[in-house]
């Protein structure tokens, strides 16, 4: 990201601190449980490791849980020798796979990720973790309940683990959207958003357990500040393209926390093409950030089109050549792609010349 920009998101993610401990007051929640990758390194600088500390400790009422992800694992012995001596007495490190006793008759079972790479499903010891009668039973891990590759197959978590382990509901931190797998099984998300992967605003679950074997009240609250939204504008021939471009960016007055990624598509003429790359331009400045791309969109030249770039000399002899590579068979894709690209640069040096 720009500078700019990113210096105002990475204000925003600090600031989720006390959004979180708002929402705790405002639902009466005891307790927040972060799910690990907190500080998602395992070397944060001094002042993001102390002002966050800090900042959890301004309340005695809200009691913090930290887990360590993937990203700060127990690996960083370092970091989390330091959070020892620092913490403030409402933030517990569960730094270790053994009950925690969070309140009354509920008891929480922390997997901590000992390395980036554990090689096996940490939530497992869950299983014949012994907890008093009547207690509510808590898990909170990080991982995927999914494998994605053959490489990390034994890192997933059981998605059934909440039956296994008879738990009333389990904490799951590292995909960065939210996430039901089962009634008691939820990915939080992040309550900034930080990648286009995720669209919508960042995230927080406010958990209600009445009682041991009693289904969990799980309500999702906004508490992001940046909007990421991902779009595709298919582009249709004979529409306006304008029209359709203006119907997906929101309101002028709504843009400066929205980052958006557009994805061009479809088919259009090099005028079109230039109308719409001026219209996305001339937005920019409105929006945290707007980026485009147009891999996925196809422009079509008439005789017209490479007549506005010269009718003879040097520069037809040009586009003739480019248009031919364009629609040559034999060419790859690739080839094609790159007579295309400088096609439309060509075009547009031209038009921004006259």
């Amino acid at each position: 990201m720009p500078g700019d920009v990113r210096g105002r998101l990475v204000e925003a993610r600090f600031q989720k601190i006390d959004a979180l401990a708002d929402l705790a007051e405002r639902y009466k929640a005891s307790h927040i449980l972060l799910a690990g990758d907190t500080f998602d390194a395992e070397t944060p600088s001094p002042a993001t490791r102390r002002q966050a500390i800090r900042a959890m400790g301004r309340s005695d009422a809200i009691h913090w849980v930290i887990l360590p992800g993937n990203h700060d694992s127990l690996a960083a012995d370092e970091l989390w020798l330091t959070l020892q001596q620092e913490a403030p007495s409402n933030v517990t490190l569960a730094l270790a796979p053994e009950p925690i006793t969070l309140a009354e008759r509920v008891t929480l079972l922390p997997a901590p990720c000992p390395a980036r790479r554990a090689g096996r499903d940490l939530s497992a010891w869950m299983d014949s973790a012994e907890t008093p009668d009547g207690h509510i039973r808590v898990g909170l891990a990080h991982g995927g309940v999914q494998s994605f590759s053959e490489d990390d197959a034994t890192d997933t978590i059981a998605p059934d683990r909440a039956a296994r382990a008879q738990l009333d509901y389990l904490a799951l931190g590292d995909w960065h959207g939210c996430m039901q797998i089962e009634p008691r099984t939820w990915y939080s998300g992040t309550p900034e958003s930080d990648q286009f992967k995720h669209d919508g605003r960042g995230c927080a679950l406010v958990v209600s357990l009445s009682g041991a074997g009693a289904d969990p009240e799980v309500e999702t609250v906004q508490t992001g500040q940046f909007l990421w939204q991902q779009h595709t504008l298919d582009l249709v021939p004979g529409t306006d393209r304008i029209t359709q471009l203006s119907e997906q960016l929101p309101a002028a007055s709504e843009r400066r926390d929205v980052l958006m990624q557009i994805e061009l598509s479809g088919r259009v003429s090099p005028g079109d093409r230039d109308a719409l790359l001026k219209a996305l331009a001339d937005a920019e400045p409105d929006f945290a950030r707007l980026v485009w791309r147009e891999t996925s969109l196809a422009v079509e030249y008439e005789v017209d089109d490479l007549d506005r770039i010269d009718r003879a000399g040097v520069l037809r002899v040009a586009a003739d050549t480019l248009y031919a590579q364009v629609n040559d068979p034999k060419l790859s894709a690739d080839d094609q792609a790159i007579a295309r690209n400088a096609l439309n640069r060509l075009y547009g040096y031209v038009m921004e010349l006259a």
